[in-house]
């Protein structure tokens, strides 16, 4: 069990990347007060984390009901956290994070910044509970059927999205310890270790659909 949850984590570390969402937090909350920021980051957290929970467990229906197979699956859910992976090494993922940030931001003025709600998007949907993260997460509970697997599943998407949390609610503290150029090779590393994760997804699709 501490194996698959360690497995689990690792790959939801890779794809929510907790530091990655610091300075785009940062961004896009930049002149509100600290108590909106408070409020913009709890909300997010639990709108993302009810939204993979949904997909955790209404995932496998609705691949039943597509007539999708859980190795067809596999292969897709590889191929896409491959190119999420090549995102991150070559920084697209970040330029697009940062382009969103620039749009909320350019709808906002300093009076009305406040009742803006960004806790949807782009906070939840797509940086924290993204398409990455939703793949990931239906295929772990896809693949396990105790009830102890899918809590140790359950339990590392919970702490990464917690990561964010904390990370959100001391972005100050963060953006000064970590800066931009450490929350790029931070995403870099990560992503290296996603490519090999996807292609093993895919490698272990491959085999089940070509065997069977």
């Amino acid at each position: 069990m501490l194996e698959l949850f360690l497995m689990a984590f690792v790959t939801f570390f890779v794809i929510i990347d907790p530091p990655g969402i610091a300075p785009v937090f940062a961004g896009v909350t930049e002149g509100g007060s600290k108590p909106w920021r408070r409020t913009m980051a709890l909300k997010a957290s639990g709108i993302a984390s009810l939204v993979l929970v949904g997909f955790a467990f209404g995932g496998a229906w609705l691949l039943g009901a597509m007539g999708v197979s859980l190795a067809a699956f596999r292969v897709a859910g590889g191929v896409l956290l491959f190119l999420i992976a090549v995102d991150m090494l070559f920084e697209k993922r970040t330029e697009r994070r940062e382009a969103r940030t620039d749009e909320v931001i350019s709808h906002m003025d300093e009076k009305h910044m406040e009742r803006e709600d960004i806790s949807v998007f782009p906070l939840a949907i797509p940086l924290i509970s993204g398409p990455g993260a939703i793949a990931a997460i239906m295929l772990y509970m896809a693949e396990h059927d105790a009830w102890a697997a899918k809590g140790m599943v359950l339990a590392a998407a919970g702490v990464n999205i917690l990561m964010c949390l904390v990370m959100m609610l001391s972005i100050d503290l963060m953006m000064k310890i970590m800066g931009k150029t450490v929350a790029a090779m931070i995403t870099r590393i990560f992503g290296v270790i996603l490519s090999a994760l996807a292609a093993q997804m895919v490698v272990d699709g491959l085999k089940v659909l070509f065997l069977a």
